[in-house]
């Protein structure tokens, strides 16, 4: 998958051809040309006009449609919030057996989605992928807006909301510390720091598009906005060096980070002696499948916003195609993981550890497991085809089922690996409650309606990243065309 030319792409309509050459040969030739990342042979200065056209043009209509949906979905979240707080946490179906239920399950999958698109951004961009030009950013504000949905659970979980403040380390009159020792202590600090160094990667990125729309908004109120976004931005040699610097560093920062709040989040299970949990394969495993669920989430947004905002000359189908490539490699890998952990319980010798991935098949929950199987491993099966990934829609559709598989692999993990205790007398069923259910689908509302916004107001493709890939970006283009354009061969 990797791409790493070190020609310019070249346009659909040019071909490097030898008069001389037998048919076969000109037509292997011809395969080889590489797709070129921005279609239909576009400019520098269409693509900044039509970039900066999503956020200049009036909003369309079906832009606030979406944003009423997505608003009126997210209030169910603060109704579920403010009747949890009223009331207390028993109004969530937890019980004495299943005491980490629907609101962990939530955290770890918003979570799983933000870990993915900074991951994505940031490695793409250290292994110097120019095909993620066109993603990067929508990647990013992905990994922002799925950080602050994950971060309401930990916040209202504890009960007593107004006494969360107790979790930083803070000197008070009380002499309350938080207990350094516990993996849930480690999320507050690991996913706060996560958080920061995310909103500050995004940022960094979005300064030089900032300037870019300093300079072209009319609106006095939307000027003095974009000029403060852009901190005096004037795009000097200098500040371009500065700029790039800076935005590596963030990138290998950011990575780091994100392989170590991964395995922050992940401790939090293997660190306990609850079978199903006590294991080392859980930190590649919620790796991969952070991945795995992000490019998912990825395409779901990707293709709606290609389509209504005209965006298919930068957003092309082979941005669509490559990340399907790597929606099935996580696939695969997923598959995998599942099947080594019915190993290693089976190799363990373990009566209890047997018994819980026993349970998960055949056992109350067993439904769960089946589709989560299906979803993750079955469907992600047809990106092998070619004519599928290319198809923009039919992507679309098919990344639903690994979504939904996803958070049915947390549900998994969790639920039926604490209902049935080492104690037959202790074992009960989680049901969840309506709280439980307007709460988590609130906060897909919370989600969509953020990135709705952030599409209206910041571009949503790096201007200057998506200029800096097309062919008169190259200083040798000019000749490369020429030779091109004269049926010359080159070396």
């Amino acid at each position: 998958m990797a791409d790493n030319s070190l020609l310019p792409a070249e346009p659909a309509h040019t071909s490097v051809e030898r008069h001389d050459d037998p048919p076969e040969y000109a037509q292997a030739r011809q395969e080889l040309i590489r797709e070129p990342y921005v279609t239909n042979n576009r400019s520098a200065a269409w693509v900044g006009d039509h970039i900066a056209s999503v956020v200049q043009n009036p909003a369309p209509l079906w832009w606030w449609i979406a944003v009423s949906v997505a608003g009126g979905v997210a209030s169910l979240t603060g109704i579920g919030l403010i009747y949890l707080i009223t009331t207390g946490v028993g109004v969530w179906g937890e019980n004495n057996s299943a005491n980490w239920a629907w609101d962990i399950t939530n955290f770890v999958f918003w979570i799983g989605i933000g870990h993915a698109g900074t991951m994505i951004a940031a490695i793409l961009y250290l292994t110097r992928q120019k095909w993620a030009s066109g993603i990067n950013r929508a990647a990013e504000a992905m990994t922002i807006f799925a950080v602050m949905c994950a971060g309401i659970y930990p916040a209202v979980h504890v009960g007593r909301v107004w006494f969360a403040w107790y979790l930083a380390p803070i000197p008070n009159a009380n002499a309350i510390w938080p207990n350094f020792r516990s993996p849930l202590l480690w999320d507050v600090f690991a996913v706060s720091t996560y958080l920061s160094v995310s909103i500050m990667f995004w940022y960094v990125g979005l300064i030089p598009d900032a300037a870019a729309m300093r300079d072209r908004v009319k609106n006095k109120i939307g000027k003095y906005f974009y000029a403060v976004l852009c901190l005096g931005w004037r795009g000097s040699g200098r500040q371009w060096a500065n700029y790039e610097f800076c935005y590596l560093m963030l990138a290998g920062i950011a990575t780091l980070l994100v392989i170590t709040t991964c395995t922050v989040v992940s401790s939090d299970f293997s660190t306990s002696v609850i079978p199903g949990w006590h294991g080392t394969i859980f930190i590649p495993y919620f790796g991969v499948g952070a991945i795995y669920g992000g490019f998912c989430m990825l395409i779901i947004l990707l293709v709606p916003i290609r389509q209504y905002y005209k965006l298919q000359d930068l957003v092309t189908l082979r941005h669509i195609d490559m990340c399907c490539r790597y929606t099935l490699l996580m696939g695969l890998f997923v598959a995998y993981i599942y099947g080594m952990e019915f190993f290693i319980a089976y190799y363990g010798g373990s009566p209890n550890e047997r018994y819980t991935f026993y349970d998960r098949i055949r056992g109350p929950y067993w439904l769960t497991w089946y589709v989560m199987m299906f979803c993750n491993c079955v469907v992600p099966q047809l990106f092998w085809m070619k004519s599928v990934r290319r198809n923009p829609w039919l992507a679309f559709g098919i990344v639903l089922f690994p979504s939904v598989g996803m958070w049915l692999e947390r549900f998994v993990i969790i639920v039926s690996s604490v209902h049935r205790d080492f104690l037959p007398s202790s074992w009960g069923m989680f049901y969840p409650t309506w709280i439980d259910i307007i709460t988590f689908t609130g906060t897909f509302g919370v989600f969509f309606l953020m990135y709705l916004l952030f599409v209206r107001f910041i571009p949503v493709i790096a201007i200057s990243e998506v200029r800096s890939v097309l062919p008169e970006a190259n200083p040798h283009a000019a000749m490369y065309h020429k030779e091109s354009s004269t049926g010359a061969s080159h070396e």
